[in-house]
């Protein structure tokens, strides 16, 4: 009696690793589809790129003349403070020194800031194109069946069997310019 429900179980689990081992191997001859693009060229190509691009490029505009005017105003009280120090009671110059040195800080720091204000101008402008780009990427992903798409900017993906992965540029900018 042992011996026929060790017999069975030997049964059971030989039948069980063969059935994993075919099911590996099913699973594993799966061929995975995946397609590739360019994600900056797509992006570029949308119709709201190049007005976005515009609007940051007009706020840039903005900052760069603000800077300059505050630049030349720098410049034009520091040769005046050149020009006049030598007569200057030493209370004045050095009272004029140290309004130099703070708009000296007062213009480094708002050129900081105006850098991080763009930059973050820039990247809430980008926002509703890269969310839409993202969900026409998964639509294209799941009507053409591929497992996943892949940037190929900055030599990512240096090589592509095209006969494994689809190129979806273009189907991608189609659906965009829908």
């Amino acid at each position: 009696m042992k011996n026929v429900v060790l017999k069975n179980r030997l049964m059971t689990l030989a039948l069980l690793m063969i059935l994993h081992s075919s099911l590996f191997t099913l699973h594993s001859s799966a061929q995975v589809r995946f397609g590739y693009l360019s994600y900056s060229e797509v992006l570029q190509s949308m119709p709201d790129y190049a007005k976005v691009k515009s609007d940051v490029a007009k706020l840039q505009g903005q900052f760069e003349g603000e800077m300059k005017r505050a630049e030349e105003e720098f410049n034009k009280k520091y040769e005046e403070f050149l020009e006049g120090q030598h007569e200057f009671a030493v209370s004045i110059r050095n009272k004029r020194q140290s309004e130099l040195q703070e708009l000296m800080e007062k213009n480094m720091a708002f050129k900081q800031e105006a850098r991080r204000l763009l930059k973050n101008a820039e990247a809430d402008a980008m926002k509703p194109l890269h969310e839409k780009l993202k969900a026409v990427l998964a639509k294209v992903g799941q009507q053409q069946g591929l497992a996943f798409v892949l940037n190929t900017d900055g030599d990512a993906l240096p090589y592509v069997d095209p006969a494994q992965g689809e190129d979806v540029t273009e189907i991608v900018k189609r659906e965009l310019s829908k």
